[in-house]
């Protein structure tokens, strides 16, 4: 998708947003967002869209670390509650839960008998959420192996982008097939009425986050809350005071003692 043809999408989106998160405020809604799918799918890319036009005291991204080992001693859910929204707020998942179910399972950091009690009762905690009026999206971005390749190659040679690639995606990179068949044990076991999972094709990633927003954007109520009325008061003829000084070269300065 060209570059031109995405911002102008995106700004119209943006302005979307910031009025659905108007809506959220004003109404005390809870909103989840979870970001789910392979490493280089897009995950980073499409929760900037959505946050960098948005008041980062409203709307958070939780992208949690490894556990603790307190925290490996916890209630698996419990590090994530911790992140949940309060009235008004919109919270981010760059990744969740699903780590237990995904990468976890696949690169043997967890059991089968605790993936197995994971998606027994990941449907459970997300009905406990739903129930208690958090609104709860699942969003799978999907890509092929080829655009995978691409882009861990692109983070490979680009030196701006070579933070992102980890040691876990260079030795997941042979386990395409295993993280396939993860996903879609997630799928039959936590793909429900109360929080149904939604794929999205990300193989060109513009044009995956536009059809994201949009279909985040049309599953959610009339948002429309006229902006609050703001009395602009006039300056009147008061001083405002001594101009700042303009700062001189750093030559111009003293040497420190």
């Amino acid at each position: 998708m060209k570059n031109g043809n995405y911002q102008n999408a995106l700004e119209n989106l943006a302005l979307e947003l910031v009025g659905m998160a108007r809506w959220a405020r004003a109404k005390g809604e809870r909103i989840v967002v979870v970001f789910e799918g392979r490493d280089t799918a897009g995950k980073g890319g499409a929760i900037k869209a959505i946050h960098n036009h948005l008041d980062p005291r409203q709307c958070r991204i939780a992208a949690l670390p490894k556990p603790s080992a307190d925290e490996q001693t916890q209630w698996y859910f419990q590090r994530y509650t911790a992140h949940l929204p309060a009235a008004g707020e919109i919270v981010l998942f760059d990744r969740s839960w699903y780590n237990r179910a995904g990468v976890e399972r696949v690169m043997g950091w967890a059991s089968e008998e605790q993936v197995a009690h994971f998606l027994r009762a990941a449907p459970i905690f997300e009905k406990m959420l739903v129930d208690d009026g958090i609104r709860l999206f699942k969003y799978w971005l999907s890509a092929s192996q080829q655009s995978q390749e691409e882009r861990f190659r692109e983070r490979l040679d680009d030196p701006l982008k070579r933070w992102k690639l980890s040691p876990t995606d260079v030795a997941a990179r042979s386990k395409y097939a295993d993280y396939t068949a993860a996903r879609e044990a997630i799928f039959a076991a936590t793909h429900s009425a109360w929080a149904p999972w939604t794929v999205v094709d990300f193989n060109d990633q513009k044009r995956g986050r536009l059809t994201l927003i949009r279909h985040l954007l049309d599953r959610l109520p009339d948002t429309h809350v006229e902006p609050e009325a703001i009395d602009w008061p006039d300056l009147g003829h008061e001083p405002l005071g001594e101009e700042l000084k303009i700062l001189r070269p750093i030559e111009d300065y003293p040497d420190p003692d």
